[in-house]
């Protein structure tokens, strides 16, 4: 399917509506220069491209977008939750057309069909190559979460993944789903694939012995005769969030004070220009930009928000830019900056969405990943069953994906209730598609997808959800790990995002009766922390959910199991 010259100018509107200057920077000016969609022109002098979280996607997919993105207290009615018909409106973008489709959920099902698929590494290649050609010297930049989320990423303990992005052209990266495949496997792609190509960088990741980096801290690249440092900021906290034993001899953090330190550092060693490459999650790098003077741009990822804007944060060593550049290989961000007499004195910023049916395939990208994927091809394309409804995972509370697997878990485990992780990770189908095990892999694959049956008092259940809850609605962002909320089968209840810490979840019911706080309950779940659980037995949990998709053969839409929302009103967030 191809798109209409008026379709590929109202693209080029959204991608263009970001280009703003740092003495105009509180509104998009809504206009593009003339040219096709990814016509770009050059700006400034010095240019970073910017990829991040796109989870081993390396075909085109579809995705939607999220409905529900909640901010609490400051980060109320602000990007990045701000979702729907409100971030069109906010970015000037025009509903109904294909940038409506990119960044918002809007429509999904039609659209998706007008448009086509998304992402897709032989079509990234081809903008990519376009805009170093155009931006001598420009460097990309890989924020993370690239070697984690689909089958072949995990058959091939990440390798499909690292030749793509060596065949890229990454410059720079830093991590999070990385660490998953070990301290072992990172050091070995690091020292013997990227040796001399790629930079790996994480100012936060330091030895727990005696303290000492275990990554370079940053890279000082020279773009057109300016000083540029790129600092690393991997996910601070990746011990939390994914199985301590994976990292065992490493610490993390978010490191400010680590931060200004680096930055001073860079700028004493002559840096004229300084960008964090981040895998924070958008709030925790704005309040991060509020505190760390000297920096440039933060250029963000692991909340997975596509913003078609910039937000500037003001601090006392002046403005901030920052950004997050989507998931999936959906995105592309472009930052170029205007650099006079060693200073930044302008800047322009877009965010430009891969349309596979726009971009043509660059042929040694698609022959690389034809190569990589041939071995796994049938495996991969094996029908378990087909949907008569939307699958996808994006949502603070649920997605009918996850509820696909709550719904397999259950019933297969013979459990009344079942957890399932708020990743947001994970491709969609549309009604009418088949569920093929590359699918389910896209929405399971990880290291330690083990699914497990546990024993939990009505007291022990509150606590999980509410430990998870106050790490998605904490007011103080550094206290986020930037998932969404547990997903749950089974179990109604209420929840309360404005509430205190230990309050937030009330009404927790099980067919309609109160949970008993002493009483245990039977609770599904998979990708467990702890270390004992890869040693148990268990399953993955593609192995239990595949035998019961072959039963279903055709599946109705999903009935998604979400808590009654108090407090919170549309304009939070929800559009």
């Amino acid at each position: 399917m191809s798109l209409s010259k008026r379709e590929f100018m109202q693209v080029l509107a959204a991608a263009g509506v970001a280009g703003m200057g740092l003495q105009r920077y509180a509104h998009a000016d809504g206009k593009t220069a003339d040219g096709a969609m990814y016509d770009v022109p050059r700006y400034g002098n010095v240019s970073f491209l910017h990829m991040t979280d796109c989870h081993a996607q390396l075909n085109p997919i579809y995705f939607r977008e999220p409905n529900v993105n909640l901010g609490i207290g400051a980060m109320k009615n602000q990007r990045p939750h701000l979702v729907g018909e409100h971030l069109l409106k906010s970015a000037g973008i025009r509903p109904g057309t294909a940038s409506a489709h990119a960044f918002s959920y809007l429509d999904f099902e039609s659209a998706a069909k007008r448009y086509g698929k998304v992402g897709g590494f032989a079509h990234l290649a081809t903008l990519v190559k376009r805009l170093k050609a155009s931006r001598p010297g420009s460097l990309l930049l890989d924020g993370g979460d690239t070697w984690q989320g689909s089958a072949t990423s995990l058959w091939t303990n990440a390798q499909d993944m690292v030749d793509a992005c060596k065949l890229l052209g990454v410059d720079v990266m830093t991590g999070h789903w990385e660490f998953t495949y070990g301290m072992e496997r990172v050091q070995e792609i690091i020292k013997k694939d990227f040796d001399g190509k790629v930079d790996f960088v994480a100012q936060n990741v330091k030895t727990t012995d005696f303290g000492d980096p275990v990554f370079k801290p940053y890279v000082i690249r020279e773009m057109n005769g300016v000083q540029c440092a790129i600092i690393g900021q991997a996910f601070p906290y990746t011990p939390i969030a994914n199985p301590r034993y994976m990292v065992a001899d490493w610490s993390f953090g978010i490191q400010d004070e680590n931060l200004q330190a680096m930055v001073d550092e860079a700028r004493g060693k002559g840096a004229k220009v300084v960008v964090v490459l981040s895998h924070n999650g958008m709030d925790v790098d704005l309040k991060m930009a509020s505190r760390v003077r000297g920096i440039d741009a933060i250029l963000g990822g692991h909340t997975h928000d596509g913003m078609p804007v910039p937000t500037i944060v003001e601090n006392a060593g002046g403005k901030t830019i920052v950004t997050n550049a989507g998931s999936n290989g959906k995105f592309l961000g472009v930052l170029d900056f205007d650099v006079k007499d060693g200073k930044v004195v302008d800047f322009k910023y877009r965010l430009l969405p891969i349309f596979a049916n726009i971009l043509p395939a660059d042929a040694d990208m698609q022959a690389l990943i034809t190569k990589v994927r041939a071995p796994y091809e049938a495996k991969l394309a094996e029908v378990l069953a087909r949907t008569d409804g939307t699958l996808y995972r994006r949502g603070n509370f649920n997605g009918t994906g996850d509820q696909l697997l709550l719904d397999a878990l259950m019933a297969v485990q013979d459990c009344p209730i079942a957890f399932s992780p708020g990743f947001r990770w994970g491709t969609s189908l549309l009604p009418g598609q088949d569920i093929t095990r590359e699918w389910l892999m896209d929405m399971t694959a990880t290291t330690y997808s083990y699914a497990t049956v546990t024993e939990m008092t009505g007291a022990t259940i509150k606590t999980v959800l509410e430990d998870v809850c106050d790490n998605l609605f904490n007011p103080d962002p550094y206290y986020q790990q930037g998932g969404d909320m547990v997903r749950v089968g089974g179990l109604q209840y209420r929840c309360d995002p404005t509430a205190k810490a230990g309050s937030r979840i009330t009404e927790m019911r099980l067919k309609g009766e109160l949970l008993d706080a002493d009483r245990k309950y039977k609770v599904a779940g998979w990708a467990p922390v702890a270390e004992e659980a890869r040693s148990a037995g268990n399953k993955q949990i593609w192995e239990v959910v595949e035998p019961w998709l072959k039963d279903q053969k055709v599946l109705a839409p999903r009935k998604l199991n979400e808590p009654a929302l108090l407090n919170v009103k549309p304009n939070d967030g929800i559009a």
